[in-house]
């Protein structure tokens, strides 16, 4: 026996929400895995219910009057979907939906060129100290080389 669940249409975005306040609920992940398994399980269905109807059209297989009325009910119950109000409103709702995803994905580019532009800073500013002390330490080791030589020269001119 199979299946399918519906739920509520959300606001995009409020399902996050709802899993950040409540972690029993699941993650987005798992949400969108399951929703996948389930639309792959109903096509499935939907191929056994086509090779059926072309298996019986075919006279391959004797009609079978119960599932033949089974399958008039579930077309009879489907939602006419070319009354034009309905089609806008798909349309419409759809539109929205891809609004909020297209804002969030720049709203990501956005964080993402900020966070790579921070640590190119933070890398400049570690190149230039990283630098400064090699400086440092080149010039202390002048220094003393210069020194070790004076000294040295010192003691010749004792001698």
């Amino acid at each position: 026996s199979s299946g399918i669940n519906a739920e509520w249409p959300l606001r995009p975005g409020e399902h996050l929400l709802r899993d950040i306040k409540d972690t029993t609920v699941g993650t987005l992940s798992q949400h969108l895995t399951t929703q996948v398994v389930a639309l792959k399980s109903l096509h499935s269905k939907l191929q056994d219910i086509s090779v059926y109807l072309t298996q019986v059209s075919d006279g391959k297989l004797p009609v079978n009057h119960p599932i033949i009325y089974q399958l008039q009910d579930v077309f009879n119950l489907l939602p006419n979907l070319n009354v034009p109000d309905l089609m806008k409103a798909f349309t419409v709702k759809t539109n929205d939906q891809n609004l909020v995803m297209y804002t969030a994905s720049i709203i990501r580019a956005v964080i993402a060129l900020h966070s790579l532009i921070n640590n190119k800073t933070t890398n400049r500013a570690a190149e230039k100290e990283g630098s400064k002390k090699i400086e440092v330490e080149k010039e202390d080791k002048e220094e003393k080389e210069k020194d070790t030589k004076e000294d040295s020269n010192k003691k010749e001119v004792k001698s």
